[in-house]
């Protein structure tokens, strides 16, 4: 009896977990409507599934991320934005927690200091870890504090991630710690729209405000500029595009976004 009560909660759940999530589509659905903006169009071929939606049919489609293939038919694994190129077929998630990969350029900040690196937290599930192998300079171990104190912030590029955590080097240009500018966070699920098509949509931003933009695929995201006004600027303009993420034709609302407010 216990057993037959436990497995019919557990169907309810899912059923209440499918309207929830289609309840969010069609809130997103009718907000877009209200600015009468287009789910999809020609160009970028996207559009918003849920999980168990056939997003496209024939034998010439592959499945990619967030996706599998049954029989001709490609369909969704997760709730997100989906998107075919040269019939590939994946899917942007929309919400969700960061997955780290090894090659992904991240921002993290100091939380521990142990006698031969830096615990980092990422935000991720896993705790990442910085050696002094991994710095490019050389580092007197009774001295770490001097390259970096717990709280402050940096950025690193993952070069392995596996059973005992993620390991991080900051040798690579551009990397390291965190002096000046400011750090937002966004959903680290919405750092491809930020990013933009072969960086497409960080440049336009970049150019528009002066400002040098690091995007970490965990979400975090640092903005350094010679002015705070500038800073506070480009800040604006990443929320702009993390508010409209699901929209098509973005590049352009940004483009008449920064055109109404001046450089």
């Amino acid at each position: 009896m216990i057993m037959e009560l436990a497995q019919q909660a557990n169907i309810v759940k899912g059923a209440l977990d499918k309207i929830m999530i289609l309840v969010k589509v069609l809130k997103i659905q009718k907000t877009l409507e209200g600015q009468k903006i287009k789910m999809t169009d020609e160009k970028s071929n996207r559009k918003i599934v849920i999980p168990g939606e056939i997003i496209s049919k024939g034998e010439e489609y592959l499945p990619g991320d967030g996706t599998e293939k049954k029989g001709n038919e490609i369909i969704a694994l997760k709730y997100g934005l989906a998107e075919e190129s040269n019939k590939l077929v994946r899917i942007i998630p929309l919400s969700g927690v960061y997955q780290p990969r090894r090659g992904n350029v991240v921002i993290g900040e100091v939380e521990n200091i142990t006698f031969n690196g830096w615990v980092i937290n990422i935000k991720a599930g896993d705790t990442a870890f910085l050696t002094l192998m991994e710095v490019p300079k050389y580092v007197n171990k009774d001295a770490l504090e001097e390259v970096m104190e717990i709280g402050d912030s940096v950025v690193a590029k993952i070069w392995a991630v596996n059973k005992r955590g993620i390991d991080l080097s900051i040798k690579s240009r551009g990397l390291g710690k965190i002096d000046e500018g400011i750090i937002i966070e966004i959903n680290p699920n919405k750092v491809p729209r930020v990013i933009g098509k072969e960086g497409s949509m960080i440049n336009l931003i970049k150019n528009e405000t002066n400002c040098n933009i690091t995007v970490g695929q965990n979400g975090l995201i640092w903005i350094k500029g010679d002015e705070i006004e500038k800073e506070l600027f480009a800040k604006k303009a990443i929320l702009f595009v993390v508010e409209r993420s699901i929209i098509s034709g973005l590049t352009e609302e940004v483009k008449k976004w920064f055109e109404e407010r001046g450089k």
